[in-house]
């Protein structure tokens, strides 16, 4: 039986980043994706199987989408073979996906590990440029786990909201009819009014606050602590998750964030899934030490993440955090 939840006021932080050119209403009322739209499919992490990649192609042509997969998303590195190729070839395979200006789409196969080790040598300028397609409307990417990398990368360089989302070359997305069907509405409908919630969501600290949502996978959000991309989410809700992590691991990535200002600068903490972590009341007596006192709403377990059902979720989307005392918590995304 958990603690009644602490309450903490409503707030109204408006747009979280000062950036004025960051298209915060790229999808709100109009979809990201078209049935027709062409999609490049790039493996910037791990590697995948040929099959889980042609289960892929399958799935986003049923949905009525041209998908175009990367020149080496087929690699395995020779010395390093957790990654899909070369940082070279994944780089090349990702930047000549957003640059296509027919590309209405990035989406990521699968995580793993690597993605950041693709960013340093990225012209984020010319990213930038290219971020509307040649169409005339905004790209998206998408991805989750250690795609979070490219998730801060793009908010902090390129400006478009992304989708932190299951990926399509992973076994939960093609064992999970939710999962399918939920990145499916996100990607084909507009996000405007948008709710994320779930059965297992608590409210660990009561309260509503308004800002721009930021974060990702806690390990890599640590990890990007004094590179070129790491950001605050000053004024923003923070979403947190990880996977396969022991609760000193937990404690310790929390500490770094907690160290450098990531946590207090929040509005508003929405924790995802903690799949195979340590048990779930521990992690979650964890947590409240670092954020209980912080005197802004936090939700628990909205299921973000590895979940075997886990939802989708926008990251540089403003989005309302609804945590009442009595009620499961939500997390609902700006109408227009």
């Amino acid at each position: 039986m958990s603690a009644a939840p602490q309450t903490v006021g409503v707030a109204d932080h408006g747009h979280a980043s000062t950036d004025a050119g960051f298209l915060d209403d790229a999808f709100l009322s109009e979809a990201p994706l078209r049935p027709g739209d062409r999609v490049r499919l790039v493996a910037p992490s791990g590697p995948s199987s040929a099959a889980s990649i042609a289960y892929a192609v399958e799935q986003l042509s049923i949905w009525g989408l041209r998908p175009v997969v990367g020149r080496h998303a087929h690699d395995t590195d020779r010395q390093l073979p957790y990654l899909a190729g070369t940082d070279d070839d994944r780089r090349a395979d990702l930047v000549e996906a957003w640059l296509d200006p027919e590309a209405q789409a990035v989406v990521c196969l699968r995580g793993g590990y690597g993605a950041m080790r693709l960013l340093d040598e990225i012209d984020w300028s010319a990213m930038r440029d290219a971020r509307i397609s040649a169409a005339g409307r905004a790209k998206l990417l998408t991805g989750s786990s250690d795609v979070t990398a490219l998730h801060q990368a793009w908010g902090a360089n390129v400006g478009v909201p992304t989708l932190f989302s299951p990926m399509p070359a992973n076994a939960v997305f093609h064992d999970s009819s939710f999962i399918r069907a939920d990145v499916h509405r996100w990607m084909m409908e507009p996000w405007g009014g948008r709710v994320i919630a779930g059965p297992q969501a608590e409210t660990l600290v009561a309260g509503e606050v308004r800002g721009r949502t930021f974060g990702g996978n806690l390990s890599l959000i640590a990890a990007s602590i004094g590179a070129p991309e790491f950001t605050l989410p000053t004024g923003g809700i923070a979403i947190l998750e990880d996977i396969e992590e022991d609760l000193y691991r937990l404690d310790n990535l929390m500490i770094q964030l907690q160290r450098c200002g990531w946590l207090r600068a929040a509005a508003g903490i929405v924790f995802g899934s903690w799949h195979d972590c340590a048990p779930s009341d521990d992690v979650r007596a964890l947590m409240m030490h670092y954020v209980g006192d912080l005197g802004v709403p936090v939700a628990w377990e909205l299921g973000i993440g590895h979940d075997p059902e886990a939802p989708s979720v926008p990251m540089g989307a403003t989005a309302r955090l609804c945590a009442p005392a009595s009620e499961h918590p939500r997390l609902v995304v700006e109408s227009i």
